[in-house]
C-alpha cells in the first residue's frame, strides 16, 4: 500500500513539474517572440473556435492588453496627412471588428492610426440569426451576415465618452453609423447618430453599403442618396462642435460605372457633399473560390478575393472625383504591397480586418514595415506623395 501511495505521489509531482515547465515555456516563448508565438500557437488554436466566438475573444484580448504593443516606432516615411489630421501611419482597423467600441485604446496600442467602430444603430438590435460568420481559409476570406448587431447609440456613447483623448495619441476615432433593420425612417437614423456622437467622433461614416440589412444599398441610388446626405449635412452643421467631424460615405464594391457616376454627381454638390469615401464594403459577388463548404452562404464576402476589385474601384472613383475627395481603401489588405497598391490607386489611408482574423496583431507591424520599404524604394518621403501615382490616363 505504501509503495502505491509513493508511486501516486511521484506521479503527481511529475505532472506538476511537467505542467509547470510547459506553462513556463509558453510564457517565455510569448515574451521573447510574440509574433512567432501567435503564428505557431495562438492563431492555429483560434481556428478551432467558432468564428463569432473567436471574434469576441479577440476583441476582449485586445481590450485587456493581452497582446504586446509594437517594439519599434513607425518609420517616418509612413507619416501622412488625412482629413487635416497628421497621422504617424495610414493604417486603420475597419468597422465591423470593434462593433461596440470596446477595444478602442487596445487597437491604438497595436499600432492602428485609425480606429473605426460600428456600425452603430440608434436602438439596440441583435442582428441576423446565427450562424452568421463563415471562414474560407483556402481563400483567406470570410463571409458574414451579422446584420448590424449593435448595442445601440446610448450604450456605445457611454464607452466612447469615457476615453481620454490623450490616450488616442494622435490617432483618429471614426464612428460608423447604420440604420435599424425595422426603421421606417432611415434618414432619421443617421441624423440621430450625428447628433449623438458629434462631440466624441473625429469623423463619421455613413454606411449604406452593407449587404446584410434589407433595402440598405438602395440608399446609394441618386435621389435617395441626395436626400440622405443633404439631411445629414444639415444636422452636422447645426451641431456647432469644435471640430465639426468630417463626413465619409462607405460604398459597395458591386456598383456599376453609371451608379458610381451618379454618386459622384451627388457628393460634389455643396448641400450633399462628403469629405471622403471608404472603398469598399464586402461584396455579394462570388468569384471562383477554392472553399467548397461555404461559398454559397448568404452575406458579404471579404478578404483576398476582394483585393483587386476594391483597388480598381478606388482607382475609378479617384479619377471620377479628380482626386478632390480623399479615399480610404479597404478590402483584402494582407501585405504592404496590398496597401501600397491602394495608395497608388488613390487611397489616402488604408483599413484592414480579415487579415487580422488570419494573421492576428503581428500583421499590423508587418504591413507597415513592408509599406515603408516600398515607399522608400520608390523615392517617396511620405505617404501623401504616393497617392494616386499609379494611375495612368
Amino acid at each position: 500500500m505504501a509503495s502505491k501511495k509513493e508511486a501516486l505521489k511521484k506521479l503527481k509531482s511529475l505532472c506538476s513539474v511537467t505542467i509547470g515547465g510547459s506553462l513556463a515555456y509558453q510564457f517565455i516563448y510569448y515574451k521573447k517572440d510574440f509574433d512567432g508565438y501567435y503564428t505557431n500557437v495562438l492563431q492555429p488554436l483560434s481556428q478551432y473556435l467558432n468564428p463569432e466566438w473567436a471574434h469576441k475573444i479577440g476583441v476582449a484580448a485586445i481590450k485587456y492588453g493581452f497582446f504586446p504593443p509594437p517594439k519599434a516606432d513607425d518609420p517616418k516615411v509612413l507619416k501622412t496627412k488625412f482629413l487635416d489630421y497628421e497621422l504617424k501611419n495610414p493604417i486603420g482597423i475597419a468597422a465591423g471588428f470593434d462593433k461596440h467600441g470596446d477595444a478602442v485604446i487596445g487597437l491604438r496600442k497595436l499600432g492602428f492610426s485609425i480606429v473605426e467602430i460600428g456600425s452603430v444603430t440608434p436602438e439596440a438590435q441583435p442582428g441576423n440569426p446565427k450562424p452568421r460568420v463563415f471562414r474560407l481559409p483556402e481563400d483567406k476570406a470570410v463571409i458574414n451576415r451579422y446584420g448590424f448587431n449593435s448595442e445601440g447609440h446610448d450604450e456605445v456613447y457611454k464607452k466612447i465618452d469615457t476615453i481620454e483623448k490623450s490616450l488616442l495619441d494622435k490617432g483618429l476615432l471614426g464612428i460608423n453609423l447604420g440604420k435599424n433593420k425595422l426603421s421606417d425612417n432611415p434618414i432619421e437614423d443617421y441624423v440621430l447618430g450625428i447628433k449623438k456622437f458629434s462631440n466624441v467622433a473625429d469623423y463619421f461614416v455613413i454606411n449604406i453599403s452593407s449587404p446584410n440589412t434589407p433595402g440598405l444599398r438602395s440608399l446609394q441610388k441618386k435621389e435617395e442618396l441626395y436626400q440622405l446626405l443633404k439631411e445629414v449635412n444639415i444636422a452636422r452643421n447645426a451641431m456647432k462642435t469644435d471640430n465639426n467631424p468630417p463626413l465619409l460615405l462607405k460604398l459597395a464594391p458591386d456598383l456599376s460605372n453609371d451608379e458610381m457616376n451618379e454618386i459622384v454627381s451627388v457628393i460634389l454638390k455643396k448641400e450633399s457633399k462628403v469629405d471622403g469615401l471608404i472603398i469598399s464594403n464586402t461584396t455579394v459577388d462570388r468569384p471562383q473560390l477554392q472553399n467548397t463548404q461555404f461559398p454559397n452562404e448568404a452575406g458579404g464576402l471579404s478578404g483576398k478575393p476582394l483585393t483587386v476589385k476594391s483597388t480598381e474601384m478606388i482607382k475609378q472613383m479617384y479619377k471620377m472625383t479628380k482626386g478632390k475627395v480623399p479615399i480610404v481603401g479597404v478590402g483584402g489588405v494582407f501585405t504592404g504591397q496590398d496597401a501600397y497598391d491602394k495608395i497608388l490607386a488613390g487611397a489616402s489611408a488604408v483599413q484592414l480586418y480579415t487579415a487580422l482574423i488570419y494573421h492576428g496583431p503581428p500583421v499590423v507591424s508587418k504591413i507597415k514595415n513592408e509599406l515603408a520599404e516600398l515607399l522608400e524604394r520608390d523615392g517617396y518621403n511620405n505617404v501623401n506623395e504616393a497617392i494616386g501615382k499609379g494611375i495612368t490616363n
